[in-house]
């Protein structure tokens, strides 16, 4: 599947590290135009490989950037983005049915058993194909994480605010670095008085059941500004696919009017991401209440 796009093409400084280091940082940006290759290629295994990897490995005839159409090989991974390797733009919404419908598909052919007879060589290529389709997949599947992917290639870093970095403060006594939204300060802080007492309370095996009550208020109150900001973020996919398709189109934009429009994503990611994370401390105080 093409998914309908015409798709940007790109190179990158370094190609993903399969151990686990990631990520690509964008070389340069071109565009490519997919319009007569569409009529003719209905399939992921059909597209075409960037100018720079034509020609298969094996046979010398176009390659395509997952298998080459000729001889069936597997290629050599091309040194792409998410977007990229599914032949996507680099925008905010897509059909979604479609992109797992591509999944499956390279799944199947990039199989261990389908290529159990191949060398070496070609059965290490297939392993990093199958690695960087699963990682691509579960990116862009997810809008959040594909946000905050598509920001990353656009050289933001976002707040360390994930479960993960949540863990790591608690091991080691470190301060998580977490910027609190000026507006919820207050509302923040008096959450966060009532969170200690609740715990005092169940040190010293006291109940308190109007405590418990209110911020299992608070708590709902949150899950409503988290879901609304997600509102928000939507609003802003679709700015930021406005602009890319204005530059496709030919039409200058300037690299403040991106700036602005990736500002935004990152204050609203910054602000859910807090919201979110509140709301899982409330829920591990009220579930061992």
């Amino acid at each position: 599947m093409w998914l309908g796009h015409s798709c940007p093409r790109e190179l990158t400084t370094k190609l993903r590290d399969y151990a686990g280091a990631d990520l690509l940082v964008p070389l340069f940006y071109r565009s490519y135009d997919f319009t007569a290759a569409m009529t003719s290629l209905t399939e992921i295994t059909g597209k075409p490989a960037p100018e720079e990897t034509q020609s298969c490995w094996s046979c010398g005839t176009m390659r395509a950037v997952h298998f080459c159409e000729a001889c069936g090989k597997v290629q050599p991974p091309a040194p792409v983005d998410y977007f990229t390797f599914f032949a996507l733009p680099r925008k905010l919404n897509f059909d979604v049915a479609a992109l797992e419908k591509d999944f499956y598909e390279l799944s199947r052919k990039l199989h261990p058993d389908l290529n159990a007879r191949a060398n070496s060589q070609e059965q290490e290529w297939t392993l990093q194909q199958s690695s960087l389709l699963n990682d691509a997949y579960r990116t862009l599947k997810d809008p959040i994480k594909r946000t905050q992917y598509l920001l990353q290639l656009e050289g933001v870093e976002l707040e360390e605010q994930s479960k993960t970095a949540t863990e790591k403060a608690r091991s080691t006594g470190e301060i998580k670095k977490q910027i609190v939204p000026p507006d919820l300060l207050e509302e923040v802080f008096e959450l966060n008085m009532q969170l200690e007492e609740l715990r005092m309370h169940k040190k010293m095996g006291e109940d308190d059941p109007a405590l418990i009550e209110e911020i299992g208020r608070q708590k709902l109150e949150l899950e409503e500004k988290q879901e609304a900001l997600l509102h928000e973020l939507k609003d802003r996919w679709n700015m930021w696919d406005g602009m890319i398709q204005r530059e496709q189109n030919g039409q200058p934009v300037s690299e403040e009017e991106r700036k602005q429009e990736r500002d935004k994503m990152v204050d609203l990611l910054n602000r859910r991401n807090y919201i979110r994370n509140l709301g899982r401390d409330v829920s591990e105080v009220l579930e061992s209440s």
